[in-house]
């Protein structure tokens, strides 16, 4: 049983209670920064990175376009720039496809109906009812409205040839500025920000699973089972927060030659984030198993025997490092660091089992003083299962296996002349 001041195997001391309750305020004050660090890492955020190129990008079309059109104020250029760099080149690529593609398609509907019919109340509305339409047609997604503003843009001119090609050759140039200067400056790789976010949403859990480890040997208002539960539900909204660090890593890692294992890099961390996904909906149904047997227990009662309590605290503070060794694990990109990570997380989970062994025992015992309430003690011991089936290594090898042939399945699928000439090559 844990008593006195015990450290947790992330290496920060962790205060308990003189009953026993983990209490994760040491650990939670080793996580703040000092400011100077606060602010290097803001300004490493993808929001000023992007900032950044995209003004830098902007200015430099514009000085191009200057050189290369007749226009005085060729801000068509600037304003492609702007919006083709991204953060990734792989978002800034296909954004530049999708742009140039929208321009010239209006360029090309407003120069039939300029040649067929002219410009009345009645040719504009069927410009920008067939702009939109063929914006859909060609897939260019965000930019469907720009399909018809360029139609309108060249149809309201006198000379229509000109302008459309000034239009066109000012798209051009930002989409080439932009992609050149993501080429030349390339961006970053955002595997490190997406596993930072994927250890602080093991470190949320665990410090979930902690101060509800409090709640196991003392006398556990509904309401404070209840803001458990609340805290729990809230996992869920930064799971989506992780997810679009994951994405934004993803991206990051096509098409980049900085890369050599990119796909490896996407699978390991997806994986990862579904592995604790599902673990944070697990918490979330065993702190709702807490908070009913708080409404079941009377006034001045604990919610378990102080033998028993003591056991889960034990349990809960082994499952809650065991997440954080399997965030470690998936965001590791060094060897050396993994295989420490793996050994924590081996450790952990040895651990764990063994614990959960001894709360099975006790809670059989509990469960002849306390019939009533016996399926809430087999609700929490298959969600302890879940989770541990969860981190289990062998079971993560599998899945990473599934998603690895499910990548390639779909590369087939998706590609097959291009597959089909690899496996020619090949033979």
């Amino acid at each position: 049983m844990i008593t006195g001041a015990a450290a947790d195997r992330r290496g920060a001391p962790v205060a308990t209670s003189p009953g026993g309750a983990l209490k994760p305020y040491a650990a939670d004050a080793a996580r703040n920064r000092s400011p100077l660090a606060g602010l290097a890492e803001r300004l490493r955020a993808p929001a000023v990175a992007q900032t950044m190129r995209a003004a830098m990008a902007a200015t430099l079309a514009y000085v191009v376009a200057l050189q290369l059109t007749s226009g005085p104020k060729p801000l068509t250029a600037p304003l492609t720039a702007l919006l083709v760099v991204q953060v990734t080149f792989y978002a800034t690529l296909t954004t530049g496809i999708r742009r140039v593609t929208a321009v010239v398609v209006g360029v090309l509907i407003a120069s039939g109906f300029s040649a067929l019919v002219g410009l009345s109340w009645w040719s504009l509305g069927l410009i920008i009812l067939s702009s939109l339409v063929a914006g859909r047609i060609v897939r260019v997604n965000e930019f469907v409205p720009e399909v018809a503003i360029s139609a309108m843009l060249v149809l309201g001119v006198s000379h229509v040839g000109d302008t459309a090609f000034t239009r066109i050759l000012e798209t051009l140039t930002g989409a080439v500025v932009g992609l050149t200067f993501n080429l030349v400056l390339a961006p970053p790789v955002w595997v490190e920000s997406a596993g930072d976010a994927i250890e602080d949403l093991a470190r949320r859990m665990r410090r979930l699973m902690l101060r509800s480890a409090e709640q196991l040997t003392e006398v556990t208002t509904p309401s404070a089972a209840a803001d458990r539960l609340h805290t729990a539900r809230e996992l869920d909204d930064f799971v989506g927060e992780v997810d679009t660090s994951l994405r934004r890593a993803e991206d990051s890692l096509r098409l980049n030659p900085r890369v050599s294992e990119g796909l490896m890099h996407r699978v390991v961390l997806r994986t990862g984030l579904d592995t604790l996904e599902v673990c944070a909906v697990v918490l979330r149904v065993l702190t709702r198993g807490l908070a009913d047997l708080a409404k079941a227990r009377g006034r001045g009662e604990t919610l378990f025997p102080h033998d028993a309590g003591a056991a889960l605290q034990d349990l809960f503070g082994y499952l809650g490092d065991a997440l954080v060794s399997f965030a470690q694990l998936v965001s590791t990109e060094v060897s050396e660091s993994a295989e420490t990570a793996a050994g924590r997380l081996e450790a952990d989970l040895v651990a764990a089992h063994a614990v959960r062994d001894r709360v099975e025992s006790l809670l059989l015992e509990t469960v002849g003083r306390d019939e009533e309430n016996w399926f809430l003690y087999g609700a929490l011991l298959a969600d302890v299962n879940r989770i541990l089936d969860e981190l289990d290594t062998e079971h993560r090898s599998a899945r990473l296996l599934e998603a690895l042939d499910r990548n390639s399945r779909d590369y087939r699928e998706h590609i097959p002349r291009l597959s089909r000439l690899g496996a020619w090559l090949t033979r």
